[in-house]
């Protein structure tokens, strides 16, 4: 009977803890509410970065048993259900036939009752993003060599051209049945630092001058390239070489007019495409492998 009624202490102090928690669910609400009637002058008022900031810092402090993926799946899950109160929120998902891989990032991402849409051409999805007809895109990560790279599409200064803002899978790759792949997202958002930042910047030149020479002038200029790709417009023989490098790097960085001047081949443009947070480790607490880039 002792023991009976222990077990059933610890329940009602369970059920304590689940009403504590509700209770702070909230009051969370209703702060992120205030939030929204703040920034109502924002066009798009989500900020990628922040939740970037709070699921590392969530993590950092974390302790004890519960896993890690599992206390990040839940706040990602808190996150996007608030973000309908700032605003009409929906994604487009790129997904080539007969692969659901990118659909499952986004969904890991931007949780269970999400509207999304798929959509076979990238194009599409970065006029949609564009016209805000969604909120943000999903697209595949660069590689190297593209025949049709999606990314020169993003080079423009306009205030609606979406930028990149974070890389997928950010927390792990769950338990989905498509490939296994990675993404970046886009919205028409500026990011904004975080302390463990990769930028994307296009540097166009007139001549040609090749990955290698790039990333060699990138390093001797204080920036690590992690990834190079490149695209020729046959139109007006432009040069464009996309640069992945360390850090949140602007085209106003100190670094990029060094970069420039000891290139010594005419750069007509560099223009940053966007940058995101590094996707967490779940390696913490024991909790199975890591997943993800390492944080630097």
């Amino acid at each position: 009977m002792s023991m009976e009624k222990s077990l059933e202490d610890v329940r009602r102090e369970i059920d304590a803890i689940d009403d504590s928690i509700d209770d702070l669910i909230i009051r969370r609400t209703e702060l992120v509410e205030r939030v929204r009637d703040l920034k109502s002058g924002d066009a798009v008022k989500i900020r990628p970065s922040r939740e970037a900031r709070i699921l590392h810092r969530i993590v950092s402090r974390h302790t004890g048993s519960f896993p890690t993926r599992e206390l990040a799946r839940i706040w990602r899950e808190l996150i996007v259900a608030t973000l309908a109160f700032e605003g009409p929120f929906s994604v487009a998902v790129y997904q080539p036939e007969d692969d659901g891989g990118y659909w499952d990032l986004a969904r890991d991402q931007y949780g269970s009752f999400t509207p999304m849409t798929s959509e076979g051409s990238t194009r599409r999805i970065i006029e949609a993003v564009r016209n805000q007809d969604v909120t943000l895109g999903i697209l595949p990560l660069p590689t190297q060599p593209e025949e049709d790279p999606w990314w020169p599409r993003l080079v423009a200064t306009t205030a609606d051209m979406p930028k990149i803002v974070a890389r997928l899978p950010f927390i792990g790759r769950g338990n989905g049945r498509g490939g296994i792949v990675e993404a970046v997202v886009v919205c028409p958002v500026m990011p904004e630092p975080t302390g463990r930042d990769r930028s994307y910047l296009v540097i166009e030149t007139k001549e040609e001058v090749g990955r290698s020479r790039i990333a060699d002038v990138l390093a001797g200029a204080g920036l690590e390239a992690e990834f190079i790709g490149t695209w020729r417009d046959r139109n007006s023989a432009v040069f464009a070489y996309l640069a992945e490098v360390e850090g949140f790097v602007t085209e106003e960085d100190d670094r990029i007019q060094k970069f420039r001047r000891a290139l010594k081949t005419p750069v007509t443009r560099v223009i940053f495409l966007g940058s995101y947070s590094m996707p967490l480790d779940a390696g913490k607490n024991g909790q199975g492998p890591a997943f993800g880039p390492k944080s630097p």
